[in-house]
């Protein structure tokens, strides 16, 4: 029997991994309505059935495809470096992740944009609302969540200039640097 012949092994890890790579591809090219079970099956190589064994339905995997760099995200970083490690993210070679596309063509389906809220939006804004004190602190982080994703989308989705060209490092401590004033700690005696 030829390598080509033989049975692909079973690697239940590895065929996870394929089926969030799958759908992470497609959901950003076609959103969340358009991608069907069967193509993201197809994309990974598997049958479709184990995307249901691995994770219950189209929208479990939209969720997890949607949470996986924002948790990593949240794990790695201490707070006060949220957002400046996000940003960075954003506007260096993790800008291929295809996460702002996911999210701008999926935001049409209600489920799609309650696990968009709910993984992406809350613990990013509880967070970053725990770098203040201020009686506003969700707005706060809230304000600089929807600045930061204004930024991806006028980078990548519109390559408007000059922010499409622009220094990741410039775009940083100018992006920190403002940021400070929506995150900074009240004066208790002013």
């Amino acid at each position: 029997m030829s390598e080509e012949q033989q049975p692909r092994r079973r690697d239940s890890a590895a065929t996870r991994q394929a089926l969030l790579d799958a759908a992470s591809t497609l959901f950003a090219e076609r959103g969340f309505d358009r991608t069907t079970v069967r193509e993201i099956a197809r994309r990974a190589e598997v049958n479709q059935a184990l995307l249901f064994r691995y994770f219950g339905s189209k929208e479990a995997l939209f969720e997890e495809v949607m949470a996986r760099r924002g948790r990593e995200r949240l794990a790695q970083s201490a707070p006060e470096r949220l957002l400046e490690d996000t940003l960075r993210g954003m506007l260096t070679a993790e800008r291929r992740s295809h996460a702002l596309e996911t999210l701008l063509r999926s935001t049409g389906n209600d489920s799609a944009a309650a696990a968009i809220r709910r993984q992406v939006g809350e613990e990013y804004t509880k967070a970053l609302a725990g770098l203040t004190d201020s009686v506003d602190a969700d707005l706060r982080a809230d304000l600089v969540l929807a600045w930061v994703l204004g930024i991806g989308l006028i980078r990548d989705i519109a390559e408007k200039e000059p922010l499409a060209s622009a220094d990741p490092d410039t775009v940083c401590r100018l992006v920190v640097n403002a940021a400070r004033l929506l995150l900074e700690r009240v004066d208790p005696a002013n």
